[in-house]
């Protein structure tokens, strides 16, 4: 499944949920956590109770963030998961900073769904980027996110234009999840009409590895997959590369070359990634 890009919306706003799930992304996340005001969460968990009942098998997988765990986040999950008839694909945890909080989610969503939902830990943290290997090696977990604001305001980081910062926490989240065999997405880009710095950002996060980034508005989606999307050489590069692995293992060989390149595992791998993405793109 290819999560290029992942849309925040508002869980106290029925209108603005349907309108996300008819949107082009990947994924959207029905957020209970900070677009909500305190006094308005018992209130935005019916709404998006309601709204879960009511969709349509939408196009797009649903999550929904929940509140930390130490707070309201199994009040969360019991109304958004166990209350209703289309629980969601996957739930997003935030402020993750030890896998004990997600092993206590996984025991939850056991208890009240009666089918599987994923766990995503939104790693904000130092404490979180310390631990970053050990949450994304939990039971349950098919992916791990970076918040980027929350992160670099516990470290106390002045924020540049270029992310310096907070390079060494991406670098390592997307070293943790590839470790364990789940997809890594990045921060949210907070300027909206900054597309052109949103797009450099998401080529730069390609390259570290990420497999998706969050939005937080409609107008970012098609920008994200653009820097998702292989180019035509690197598309052309991939087919070779599972077409000689194809005729390798009928020939029973193990390595094989591409345009003189030794292909090993890793190379199929990323190869099969970036098909993936181009057939998510429509152009393969």
């Amino acid at each position: 499944m290819v999560r290029r890009s992942l849309l925040y919306c508002p869980g106290d706003d029925r209108e603005m949920m349907e309108k996300a799930v008819e949107t082009d992304a990947d994924a959207v996340i029905f957020d209970l956590e900070d677009a909500v005001a305190p006094d308005e969460k018992a209130g935005a968990r019916e709404t998006v109770r309601e709204t879960l009942d009511a969709l349509d098998d939408p196009t797009p997988g649903v999550a929904i963030r929940v509140n930390p765990y130490d707070r309201t986040g199994p009040e969360d999950v019991e109304s958004v998961v166990g209350e209703v008839d289309s629980p969601p694909e996957s739930v997003l945890l935030p402020k993750v900073e030890s896998p004990g909080t997600v092993d206590a989610l996984v025991e939850d969503l056991g208890a009240l769904a009666r089918e599987p939902v994923g766990v995503v830990p939104l790693i904000e943290t130092a404490k979180g980027v310390v631990a970053a290997e050990e949450i994304a090696a939990a039971g349950g977990v098919d992916a791990v996110a970076f918040g980027d604001q929350d992160f670099t305001a516990d470290v106390g980081a002045t924020v540049t234009d270029d992310k310096t910062e907070s390079l060494y926490a991406r670098e390592r989240i997307v070293v943790a999840a590839a470790a364990a065999g789940v997809d890594a997405f990045d921060t949210v880009y907070t300027d909206i009409r900054d597309l052109d710095g949103l797009r450099e950002q998401a080529e730069f996060v390609v390259e570290l590895g990420f497999d998706g980034k969050l939005a937080i508005h409609p107008d970012q989606i098609p920008v994200i997959h653009g820097a998702f999307t292989p180019d035509e050489e690197e598309l052309e590069w991939a087919e070779k590369v599972l077409a000689g692995q194809e005729r390798a293992s009928e020939e029973g060989a193990g390595a094989f070359t591409v345009d003189g390149q030794m292909i090993d595992p890793p190379l199929v791998e990323r190869a099969r990634t970036l098909v993936e993405r181009a057939e998510a793109a429509g152009i393969r």
